[in-house]
């Protein structure tokens, strides 16, 4: 059983207490920034699902302008005050807004203390407060979690904003003129910054277009919200306060590393992870779809904690993929093999319409998947149970090549010489092909989208710096497009639905550690040999996982099924892939489909959404996006 600790008490450990939300404003000139106190703490309070527990505000003068700060806590360890934000440093020159967590934090306060810092809590926010002191931008590379924070160096009247290097926690900005001077404003969630009275919210008719085809609400930098940008995963943004002006310069500041690894480690670097990732004080759960990654999860989890929960959502007339168990017999196979106290949150047609509408004007934002659904359906059960903190499964797909669809989609465009990769994969994983947007969208639409060039920019340009990390090696670049694509569009989903019900989601593969010791596993301990004749066809011996029938098992995720093959139960190491599927083609109603779409005259021709609101199911590939586009599009105008 794992030591916990909370904020506060004695001995030799830290404890966690960033989970949260926060919201800044920097301005450059001409005194504090120009909204009043009440109006900024409004702005905060937008942010209250994502720390319901606690609330605090900062405000000072930075060189000839100003800052105000402010935080929402979400109480995974202590309910006292000593873990407050923003935390400020005891010589006042630093001020810190966080969300996340560190999981090196006992060797970084080492560290630190050789250096002379005092302690004064035992919270990794102080941590993190005295190391971007210390050593500021350089305290990046240093840092193992996950986490978005915003830091302000009163003495050089700088502010760094940094993101984890997969994403797991979310970051935004905005520049522009309030009062006649630049004002920088930053935030957990874009709809605490438009809702600024001194800005105006105004769709991104780039991204607008770009979420038909690809279901992101960012692409790129670009959000829905015109002139609101996200922090990328491993950048960060550097802003000058003292110099007048609050012009943002953008860095990546993490690559993953390309050191060869050996697929023997696999399952100790699994293994450590997981034990990073275990440290709470409250109430900890695990989702279990009844697949290999959270069965993984779970197996170690229940090792190291003695007991635990495990939850599974999804829809009961849902079938498993290539007609196997379906998600919540395969949940319940594993979790009697492990020994879990197992729950169910079933999902129906009349919830998953109610609650899709409600998470979007909530949220003040569009789903990206259907089983977003199933996700916060799940985690409000397990909030109602008590548990504050659960473990999830993302990453490990991406990271250990997971799709098998998409990686021979990949396979066959490097055979037959493509080497403009980004293409094939925005192609292979379109909702709206680019090259019919322009028979959806009205004719000013797409011009106002730029015929869709900045989309299929963000995608060559992903391509291209995977292709460099690879070495040049054209399929496995692709797993690294997956990395920066399709994962970080994951973790925002997760991140969103738990976070409306505040509850902390914690993802031990989607870590920087892991990430770089996948990203130097070789494609054949990822993908076993035959892979390509046959993705489910052969006997494998040895340490490598043999079936029932000594057959039929997936060949993708070679490095996790051999690792954990005798680990967890024998269903998990032989199923496909399956995560919370939901039948949502049968769900969508036209009359639902009829009110969502009704905002979008002027953005969709009219036969389009004609077609769509009288047969959803059969236009299901327009029906989604489009919806979830009128739905937020209704929310704000």
């Amino acid at each position: 059983m794992l030591n916990r600790g909370s904020c506060g008490r004695g001995g030799d450990r830290t404890d966690i207490g960033g989970v949260c939300g926060f919201i800044g404003i920097l301005r450059g000139r001409g005194g504090p920034p120009r909204i009043d106190p009440a109006a900024f703490n409004g702005l905060r309070d937008r942010l209250s699902h994502r720390g319901p527990d606690d609330a605090d505000t900062w405000v000072g003068r930075v060189a000839d302008g100003g800052a105000m700060l402010g935080h929402r806590r979400l109480i995974v360890i202590d309910p006292t005050a000593a873990g407050r934000q923003p935390m400020r440093t005891a010589d006042g020159r630093g001020v810190l807004v966080y969300n996340g967590e560190l999981y090196n934090d006992l060797e970084l306060r080492r560290e630190l203390r050789q250096r002379g810092v005092v302690f004064r809590t035992h919270c990794d926010t102080e941590t993190l407060l005295y190391a971007l002191r210390e050593w500021g931008r350089g305290a990046l590379t240093r840092l193992r979690g996950m986490f978005a924070f915003a830091y302000l160096d009163l003495e050089t009247g700088r502010a760094l904003l940094a993101r984890d290097p997969l994403g797991v926690k979310p970051l935004y900005w905005w520049r522009g003129v309030i009062g006649g001077e630049p004002e920088f404003v930053f935030a957990s969630e874009p709809a605490a910054i438009v809702a600024h009275p001194g800005i105006r919210a105004e769709p991104d008719m780039v991204a607008v277009s770009a979420y038909l085809t690809t279901i992101r609400t960012t692409i790129g930098e670009r959000t829905l919200f015109e002139g609101v940008r996200v922090v990328e995963p491993g950048c960060c943004v550097e802003v000058d306060v003292a110099g007048g002006g609050v012009t943002p310069r953008v860095e990546r500041w993490w690559r993953a590393p390309g050191a060869k690894r050996d697929m023997e480690e696999t399952r100790a670097v699994i293994e450590a992870s997981v034990r990073a990732h275990l440290r709470t004080d409250v109430p900890m759960c695990s989702l279990l779809s009844g697949g290999l990654d959270s069965s993984v999860i779970a197996r170690v989890a229940m090792d190291e904690l003695g007991s635990l929960r495990t939850y599974c959502s999804g829809a009961r007339t849902e079938p498993g993929p290539a007609g196997g168990l379906d998600d919540f017999s395969a949940a319940r196979e594993v979790a009697a093999a492990l020994g879990s106290e197992h729950t169910e949150a079933v999902v129906d047609a009349a919830m998953f319409r109610e609650r899709w509408r409600g998470m979007v004007a909530r949220m003040g934002w569009p789903l990206s998947t259907p089983n977003e659904v199933a996700i916060n359906e799940v985690v409000r059960t397990l909030r109602a149970d008590g548990c504050i903190v659960t473990l999830s499964g993302e990453g490990a797909d991406e990271l250990f090549a997971g799709y098998d669809g998409p990686l021979r989609t990949a396979h066959a465009a490097v055979q037959r010489g493509e080497r403009d990769g980004g293409l094939v994969h925005l192609a292979e994983a379109a909702w709206v092909p680019v090259e019919l947007k322009g028979q959806v969208l009205r004719d000013e639409v797409m011009a106002a989208a730029g015929g869709d060039a900045e989309l299929v920019g963000v995608y060559r340009n992903a391509y291209g710096r995977a292709v460099e990390e690879a070495g040049g090696d054209l399929f496995a670049a692709y797993l690294g497009l997956q990395r920066e694509i399709n994962l970080a569009g994951l973790l925002g989903r997760l991140d969103t639905a738990m976070m409306l019900e505040g509850v902390e989601g914690r993802t031990p593969f989607a870590d920087g550690n892991v990430a770089g010791f996948a990203a130097g596993l070789p494609m054949d301990s990822k993908l076993a040999a035959g892979w390509l004749a046959d993705g489910r066809q052969g006997a494998v011996v040895g340490q490598r996982p043999v079936g029932a029938s000594g057959a039929g098992i997936p060949k993708t995720k070679w490095a996790l099924r051999a690792a954990f093959a005798g680990r967890v139960p024998g269903v998990a190491v032989e199923r496909a892939k399956a995560s919370f599927p939901l039948p949502f083609q049968q769900w969508i109603t036209p009359e639902l489909a009829a009110g969502a779409l009704a905002p979008l005259g002027g953005v969709v021709r009219p036969e389009i959404l004609e077609a769509v609101a009288k047969q959803p199911g059969e236009h299901w590939r327009l029906a989604w996006p489009l919806c979830n586009l009128g739905m937020w599009w209704g929310r704000w105008w």
